[in-house]
């Protein structure tokens, strides 16, 4: 069985046991939080998708459909050309036609929310626990899926998804998104030039102390590379905090959209201020020094620079993210025989390993969407029909991939022309492996496969309803004080540090944590019933 395969379905069975062995709460956190009002239209629609079917248990799809869905990440190259002939298909099997919208890399974080915010007119979005989805679906911004209208208008998908996927899945009891149905690592790693390294006899990159040698001496003796280029978004912390404090002190941070913490392996779920901890501290001072070593360009708060591409150039020496899409750069650039020798560092070798809960990726149904039951036949198909699966994933067949057998693929020619958005919300079992993915991502995955550690609060979803005005205030002060603290921009870093935690406290942290605290209680307690 292919190796990242197995990885997949141990991971499914290891959380569908603790889940098992955890009481079926279906990780909603705080019973007792105020549900979001629906509006009129998503009530209309959803009393109207029960009288779709005709009298012998068949859709009624005569009436032809355009949809439209916003993805993020930039419109790939062939747009036009691959989803012509999804196109093609979805009218063949469900009368129904799909446009899409692409929201870039670097102002997502600012469209995607005033798109649900002004109703726009659009029937899909991806969605995911990274990208907003539990505050988005509490706010009433997606449409609530029933039981009956997943057997109805989704029945592969139905058949096929895990219970824990379903259950990862709902906020505050209720499910928003069709999420993915394959499991993956969400642990950073960092791709760097090998030979780079090898050029100034640098040790092994495997610790933080390692890789902070390596990017100053980058910086210091090859001009015109840019140690280290960060990825763009309206990231709350920077983004090697998923290396260097999360992944490091073992401890998880709700995607870091607010500093409160816990640790992976606390059985109380204690919660706590990562600003005012001893390892933060530690951490602002190794990125100010980073900083003042030219780790970084001195203007890389405000870049909108594409990382991968800055890589892929050879002009940055190291970027992060996670295997999957670190191991598929690798292969593309290989297969394009680039002349930099390339390698991964897991800087954190002996630290807890984690998979991603469901929610890491998923399709969610506009609230206002007028044809929300065809909208979920599209989803139904585009990640369970071979076909179509093969056309959203990876492109035409002969110009973007080749195929090898049913489950595995090489990179086609065109291959870069049809990649980087967020066409995985569809991932599912029917996912191809690239039968080139490097070697040393495999043994990667390998060594994982035994180390994957499953905690009480791996799928806790916090309920933010009563202490929403807080979280845009805490959000708001780690924008403007945390972010330049953590790019090595303040020049005091104590008094940088202070301010920051002053202003947090002033924004509501407190209160904030106290909610977290009650409702992860709450979960843990209905956990062991």
């Amino acid at each position: 069985m292919n190796k990242k395969r197995r990885f997949t379905l141990l991971s499914g069975i290891l959380m569908m046991s603790l889940l098992s062995a955890c009481g079926n709460n279906n990780g909603n956190a705080g019973g007792n939080a105020a549900e979001p009002q629906a509006t009129a239209a998503a009530t209309e629609a959803a009393g109207e998708q029960t009288n779709t079917a005709g009298d012998s248990g068949t859709v009624d799809t005569s009436k032809a459909v355009a949809l439209k869905m916003i993805f993020v990440g930039p419109k790939p190259v062939d747009y036009d050309l691959v989803f012509g002939e999804i196109n093609k298909k979805l009218k063949e099997k469900v009368n129904a036609t799909l446009e899409a919208e692409f929201l870039d890399w670097s102002d997502w974080a600012q469209k995607y929310p005033l798109k649900l915010a002004a109703n726009e007119d659009f029937d899909l979005i991806y969605s995911a626990n990274w990208a907003m989805y539990n505050d988005q679906a509490l706010k009433g911004g997606f449409l609530e899926l029933t039981d009956d209208l997943l057997q109805k208008y989704m029945p592969q998908t139905w058949a096929a998804m895990p219970e824990v996927g379903w259950g990862q899945a709902k906020v505050n009891g209720k499910l928003y998104m069709v999420p993915q149905n394959r499991g993956e690592t969400v642990e950073k790693l960092i791709l760097y030039r090998e030979d780079l390294r090898k050029k100034y006899n640098l040790p092994e990159i495997n610790s933080p102390e390692a890789y902070a040698n390596y990017l100053k001496t980058v910086a210091e003796k090859e001009k015109g590379i840019t140690p280290f280029v960060p990825e763009t978004g309206d990231w709350k912390m920077h983004n090697l905090d998923r290396v260097l404090l999360k992944q490091q002190n073992e401890w998880n941070m709700f995607d870091l959209d607010l500093p409160i913490g816990f640790k992976l392996d606390d059985p109380a779920g204690k919660v706590f201020n990562v600003y005012e901890t001893p390892e933060f501290k530690d951490l602002v001072y190794y990125y100010k020094d980073l900083a003042d070593h030219n780790a970084w360009s001195k203007s890389a708060l405000n870049s909108k620079l594409d990382h991968q591409q800055e890589f892929r150039a050879g002009k940055t020496a190291s970027i992060t993210h996670n295997l999957g899409t670190l191991g598929a750069l690798m292969t593309d650039m290989r297969e394009k025989k680039t002349t930099y020798e390339l390698a991964l560092a897991d800087i954190n070798p002996d630290k807890k390993k984690s998979v991603a809960v469901s929610t890491q990726n998923g399709i969610s149904i506009h609230a206002t969407s007028k044809n929300p039951e065809r909208a979920l036949m599209v989803i139904d198909l585009l990640q369970n029909d071979k076909e179509l699966h093969d056309l959203i994933m990876y492109g035409i067949s002969g110009v973007h991939y080749n195929p090898v057998g049913e489950d595995k693929y090489t990179n086609a020619a065109q291959n870069a022309n049809f990649t980087g958005f967020s066409n995985w919300g569809f991932n599912s079992p029917l996912n191809r492996d690239n039968a080139s993915f490097p070697e040393e991502g495999n043994a990667l995955t390998d060594k994982w496969e035994g180390e994957v550690y499953h905690y009480p609060l791996e799928t806790f979803v916090f309920d933010n309803t009563a202490v929403k005005t807080e979280v845009a205030n805490v959000g708001n002060v780690m924008l403007q004080y945390g972010i330049p603290l953590e790019y090595g921009a303040v020049k005091d870093v104590d008094a940088g540090l202070a301010k920051l935690q002053a202003q947090v406290k002033e924004a509501g942290i407190d209160k904030i944590i106290a909610e977290v605290q009650r409702q992860i209680d709450e979960f843990l307690a209905n956990s062991t019933k």
